[in-house]
């Protein structure tokens, strides 16, 4: 508790002392140094086998995600409104991945995979910090509306982490299944039982968050073709039947394995293409 009170007062001095740019960059530095030493402690720890320190992991972690937000929150919440120019898209991206990693690593033995969610974060918080690009902010929308765009990107986010993982997991397989000599995958990742529990439980996570958004999706968008979203929202429905057709074959039928692996990477294909597709449709063809 002091140490918390005491950071929060060197915070406070520093923004009454100094430039808010230099402010931003030190924390910004603070950040990417907790998520450097993270991600080396967890690479020497997957190299070498040996144990990694789980709450020292996450608590440095949290401790970052925070860095992290605070930085990025000011960048994305504008006067103006909402800014999702594609650094700070990235940027949300790497913090939303690094958020979930965290919440499933306090009940599933995955730190290891931290070796790729923590590089992630350091790029996105990177191309957030000094990325630049135009962008027209989002005005004028309700308060559902936007609860609608933050649950997508979290939704998009969780299943971004299913299609990795995904391809992890098929690789791990092709390993048992050909037995090869130097089992990589299989060696150095969790077990194939932890890898296929923790796939369902972000499809099911992000079937969830994805329902919800859809749901509100429709409630504040009045005109679907006047506003230029029938695309993604075709998509989104798309991808969401993907994975809802996943979820009952996988507790009625106990899908797992391959086929799991095959539904997380066509739903987020689908999902992708709604995102993405609605991007290119409203800034390149309709401009």
């Amino acid at each position: 508790m002091l140490n918390s009170k005491i950071m929060l007062l060197l915070l406070h001095i520093l923004y009454q002392f100094y430039d808010k740019e230099v402010v931003v960059f030190v924390l910004y530095l603070i950040g990417v140094m907790i998520y450097a030493g993270v991600g080396l402690h967890l690479y020497h720890a997957l190299v070498k086998n040996k144990p990694i320190f789980k709450t020292a992991t996450l608590s440095a972690l949290s401790i970052a995600i925070i860095l992290h937000g605070v930085i990025l929150a000011p960048q994305i919440i504008t006067l103006y409104g909402l800014n999702f120019n594609i650094f700070n898209v990235l940027s949300l991206t790497g913090l939303f991945c690094l958020i979930f990693f965290v919440l499933f690593s306090l009940y599933r033995p995955i730190l290891s995979l931290g070796v790729l969610a923590v590089p992630t974060a350091i790029i996105g918080m990177s191309f957030g910090e000094f990325g630049q690009a135009p962008y027209q902010p989002m005005t004028d929308i309700n308060m559902g509306l936007q609860t609608h765009i933050l649950l997508s990107f979290g939704a998009y986010c969780v299943l971004l982490m299913a299609c990795v993982q995904a391809v992890i997991l098929r690789l791990q397989i092709r390993e048992l299944k050909h037995q090869t000599i130097h089992r990589f995958w299989v060696a150095k990742l969790p077990s194939l039982q932890s890898m296929e529990s923790l796939l369902f439980d972000m499809i099911l996570m992000g079937f969830v968050i994805l329902s919800i958004a859809i749901g509100l999706g429709l409630i504040a968008t009045y005109d679907v073709m006047a506003q230029h979203v029938a695309h993604k929202l075709v998509f989104s429905v798309l991808s969401w039947l993907v994975f809802g057709v996943f979820i009952v074959g996988h507790y009625c039928f106990g899908w797992r394995g391959k086929k799991a692996s095959n539904f997380a990477i066509y739903g987020f294909i689908l999902l992708a293409i709604g995102f993405v597709g609605s991007k290119v449709v409203l800034e390149l063809i309709l401009k």
